[in-house]
């Protein structure tokens, strides 16, 4: 498996892991949704979601840690797609 991963992507495992721990269908999330008030994702449900991505990521070889002190910068799901595609440079 390549270990470049496109933003596309990375977008993709976001809304998936994100509709599994909010119980939604990953269509209803949108790129510009914030995850508070959009979709009443509480900072648990953000913690499980960064652990999501990590974990997902490393079954594809790709080792990335997600500092919980940037989570307060993460409001909507751009830009978490956009940190993690930041971090993986």
């Amino acid at each position: 498996m390549s270990d470049t991963i496109g933003r596309d992507d990375v977008l993709g495992i976001i809304k998936n892991r994100l509709a599994e721990i909010l119980e939604i269908e990953p269509a209803d999330i949108g790129e510009g949704d914030s995850f508070q008030d959009d979709l009443d994702a509480d900072s648990l449900a953000l913690i499980e979601l960064v652990e999501a991505i990590e974990e997902e990521l490393g079954e594809r070889g790709i080792e990335m840690r997600i500092e919980d002190d940037d989570l307060d910068d993460l409001k909507t799901v751009r830009d978490a797609a956009d940190y993690v595609v930041g971090r993986l440079g």
